[in-house]
């Protein structure tokens, strides 16, 4: 059974985050604070108003890591295939371009939460997939 967990719980590590749109277009992206434990090409577990989706960890020509995307499924955000989930949540969230979102940490290295400031959330904390699991499931996508 996963633990459940508040944002505003003392033990929730939350980061101020940037939106900010790539390059000239509108296309957001989220900032990724340089203390979390991620890499470019890690798949995260994105979760966007108590839905769980998934974000690959990509990289800006600043090298600084980014949130492009948020898919339904690990392979689609591996892809880039599948609706943008993270555009939607920003276009039906109360957030603008040019401010931040809260980001926290529901586990490090795996899942991570994103919500307007000043809301309160309830994750459901999950164990990451061991390696052997990651290494089989990246082995049926062809990779």
């Amino acid at each position: 059974m996963a633990d459940r967990i508040a944002s505003d719980h003392e033990s929730m590590m939350t980061f101020r985050a940037p939106l900010e749109t790539v390059g000239r277009t509108d296309r957001v992206k989220v900032v990724l604070p340089p203390e979390l434990d991620v890499v470019v090409d890690d798949v995260l577990e994105l979760i966007l108003d108590g839905t769980s989706y998934f974000a690959l960890v990509e990289s800006t020509l600043e090298a600084d890591c980014v949130l492009r995307r948020a898919t339904d499924n690990r392979r689609q955000a591996r892809e880039a295939d599948g609706e943008n989930r993270l555009a939607a949540w920003v276009d039906d969230a109360d957030v603008r371009v040019g401010g931040t979102v809260h980001l926290d940490v529901v586990t490090p290295g795996h899942a991570y939460g994103l919500r307007t400031p000043g809301t309160r959330v309830v994750y459901e904390a999950t164990d990451p997939p061991a390696d052997s699991l990651a290494d089989i499931a990246a082995d049926l996508d062809g990779e």
